[in-house]
């Protein structure tokens, strides 16, 4: 089936992972934040690999596993590996630059994870949003691209929302 055929597996598994990534960027709680991640980054793994994108898998991948850490440690020595991971990816199966697109994001999202709490971690994750919204605009990617917008509006209006939060609870103290 085609990629633009709004109903195909490839399809539908970026829906899934829309909604997974959604429900990701409403948390506040960086550890829920970091386990619908997680789950965003397992669909997109079928739905790109459905939809013949081998960077963008291996982005995936890379980005699912990276969660995981996360998840158990904040080791630069870790965040520098998955980044030096995400490069070795890229040098052996980019074939042009816009291949370059989600792994560029997915380093983005380590250096995140890894060293940044809070607000700042979901301002680095909104470059990443960036390049995805163009990685998947390229591959064809209904679910993806309807994702990462809405990602980044939903992340936007999380980072204001933890803004005022935190603002408050500073005039509360």
């Amino acid at each position: 089936m085609p990629a633009t055929d709004w109903f195909s597996p490839a399809q539908l598994f970026g829906y899934a992972a829309f909604v997974l990534g959604v429900a990701c960027f409403l948390q506040t709680d960086d550890r829920r934040f970091k386990w619908f991640m997680t789950g965003e980054c397992l669909a997109y793994v079928v739905h790109f690999a459905l939809l013949g994108n081998p960077t963008a898998v291996a982005s995936s991948l890379i980005s699912m596993t990276r969660s995981l850490l996360s998840l158990r440690t904040r080791s630069p020595w870790v965040a520098v590996a998955v980044v030096a991971a995400n490069v070795g990816f890229g040098l052996a199966i980019a074939t042009r630059p816009a291949d370059w697109l989600p792994l560029t994001a997915s380093c983005l999202g380590t250096i995140a994870l890894f060293t940044l709490q809070g607000i700042p971690m979901r301002l680095l994750m909104l470059c990443g949003t960036a390049l995805w919204i163009a990685n998947n605009l390229i591959a064809g990617s209904i679910g993806g691209t309807a994702l990462e917008v809405v990602v980044a509006a939903v992340n936007l209006a999380t980072i204001v929302r933890m803004a005022r939060e935190g603002r408050h609870a500073r005039r509360q103290a």
